[in-house]
């Protein structure tokens, strides 16, 4: 019999799924802000070409925001740290949403919802359900 105390088999495996799928979307996205031309994201990404410091600070923002949802339970080095990557993503998307809302581009928004969901699932889950011990 299963203790309510002791978490979930399945929300422990579907905390990892998350954290992996945002560590790859985060580093990703990061490498892509950091290692391409401003002029070629620009090309897609307007507000790119605006605002070119801004684009390589928020990669740098996504490239630690990856490393640091995974890395950190990973290697159970200051687990701690992970939730509180998690919380900087969600940050992160909450205030790329602002912008984009800010700048009449409601429509590049939905993914920014998703990864903020994402983010808060680790957040909760690693702070209150399934943390990870040192």
């Amino acid at each position: 019999m299963t203790s309510q105390l002791q978490p979930s088999k399945t929300l422990h495996i579907a905390l990892w799924i998350t954290q992996a799928l945002l560590a790859l979307l985060f580093i990703g996205t990061g490498i892509f802000k950091l290692a391409t031309p401003v002029d070629t994201i620009a090309g897609m990404w307007p507000w790119a070409g605006e605002y070119p410091n801004l684009l390589r600070v928020t990669g740098i923002f996504d490239l630690l925001g990856g490393i640091g949802v995974v890395l950190p339970a990973l290697t159970r080095v200051k687990p701690a740290l992970t939730v509180l990557a998690a919380l900087g993503c969600a940050a992160l998307m909450v205030s790329a949403i602002a912008f984009h809302l800010s700048r009449g581009e409601g429509a590049n928004t939905p993914f920014n919802f998703v990864m903020l969901a994402l983010a808060l699932f680790v957040f909760w889950g690693r702070r209150e359900k399934v943390p990870t011990s040192p």
